[in-house]
């Protein structure tokens, strides 16, 4: 039985006292893509996730075997030096194994003390944007990732927005991110590939955005979780001559193309002194990172392993948007989808959102992200991408195909 003082997960208690007086911290609301889990969940009866189930609104990939790619460790072994307290920077073995990777495959020449292990990605840039200076602002693109927002807002960084609309396909100039603002110094905050749209920036493309990072009061945080969804893997450090001299932080994790969400392994590669601080701030504010976790990552990078899942994961997953966006666009969908990423970016047509969509689907065990939940403004149901929404091609088995667009078919009316 559920008593009266129990708060359903997601929701904030319409009080603000506890049974001593008023309550010692601020309310706060979980981020969009929880929002409609929770919404989900008090709809069907089941998590998202149960058997049943077709987590479509999910960022996460598949967590097994993908066809060409190699298993996934069953087992790693941990002795006892693996039990005691991590080192504040990350498992030296692991940060080495890091580095080399970035070397082989990007030509990037870093080595251990440009490296700093977290515990995920998200750390990694709440960290970051923790230590900014007083006068900088951070530039983000309207349509971005659904926790820079609250991360933003959370440690109260400035940030203004660029446009990034049907009007530029959803993809801001290099010159819309450094145009002058409201501060004399600028952090570009972005995700490439971009999550929600799947846009890569490339080539040249990338090579500017480094190059407009690389001056004294312009710095980039480039959040590269998806970074082998493209065909080939991209990477900034690709186009980086000397980190060191730089204000550039390159986020990457094991959470995407390793196939390991659950070990909560990320990494932030930048200059020595700016990893410097970040481990000065572990050693009192976060502690390290689990010694087992980073052991199982060790495992996941191997170079012969690593050769084989930079070939299978951008095949595989380049067959699966194909194959969604092909029948997507077939039940009059209009798409916006970008190269990279394990997402389709749909434009619902004209008189249905993303939130009417979502309360057809749910009776179906189905649900996506809605498109404002994307939008940095957070206009909700003023949001210009109300009638849009994220499909997560991720975690679907090739197999699921025809059930998922027979769901969708008959939410869309077909």
């Amino acid at each position: 039985m559920t008593d009266s003082t129990t708060t359903v997960p997601g929701t904030l208690r319409e009080d603000s006292t506890t049974g001593s007086g008023p309550t010692f911290l601020k309310p706060t609301a979980p981020m969009g893509i929880y929002q409609t889990l929770y919404a989900f969940q008090a709809a069907f009866g089941q998590p998202m996730g149960a058997p049943g189930t077709h987590p479509w609104s999910q960022g996460f990939p598949l967590t097994e075997q993908i066809p060409g790619g190699p298993e996934l460790p069953s087992s790693v072994a941990v002795s006892s030096e693996d039990l005691h307290y991590p080192k504040a920077w990350g498992l030296p073995a692991l940060r080495e194994r890091i580095a080399s990777y970035y070397n082989e495959h990007y030509g990037a020449s870093i080595d251990v003390d440009n490296v700093m292990v977290f515990a995920g990605g998200r750390p990694a840039l709440l960290s970051t944007l923790l230590f900014l200076e007083k006068g900088i602002g951070v530039k983000i693109a309207s349509t971005e990732y659904t926790p820079y927002f609250d991360i933003l807002e959370g440690l109260s960084v400035p940030y203004e927005l660029v446009d990034s609309d049907i009007e530029n396909q959803f993809c801001p100039s290099i010159d819309s991110y450094t145009s002058p603002g409201s501060h004399q110094r600028t952090m570009m905050l972005l995700s490439n590939p971009c999550n929600p749209t799947g846009i890569t920036r490339t080539g040249a493309d990338l090579d500017a955005l480094v190059a407009a990072a690389s001056t004294p009061n312009c710095g980039l945080l480039i959040d590269e979780a998806y970074e082998m969804f493209h065909q080939p893997p991209v990477s900034a450090l690709a186009h980086i001559d000397d980190i060191n001299q730089t204000n550039i932080f390159v986020i990457g994790a094991a959470t995407k193309g390793l196939q390991s969400p659950g070990i909560r392994i990320g990494w932030a590669i930048a200059a020595k002194h700016h990893i410097e601080v970040l481990g000065n701030f572990s050693s009192f504010g976060m502690g390290g990172v689990s010694h087992p976790s980073q052991c199982y990552a060790l495992e996941l990078m191997a170079p012969r392993r690593v050769e084989q899942v930079r070939k299978a994961v951008p095949a595989f997953y380049g067959q699966q948007r194909q194959r969604y966006g092909e029948a997507f666009e077939k039940m009059g969908l209009r798409l916006f989808t970008g190269d990279g990423g394990f997402y389709h970016w749909c434009q619902l047509p004209d008189g249905l959102n993303a939130a009417q969509l979502n309360s057809r689907l749910f009776s179906d065990g189905a649900a996506i992200l809605r498109g404002s939940d994307c939008d940095m403004r957070r206009l909700d149901h003023q949001s210009p991408l109300r009638n849009f929404f994220r499909f997560s091609f991720g975690p679907l088995a090739p197999e699921s195909f025809e059930e998922d667009i027979e769901i969708l078919a008959r939410a869309l009316g077909h």
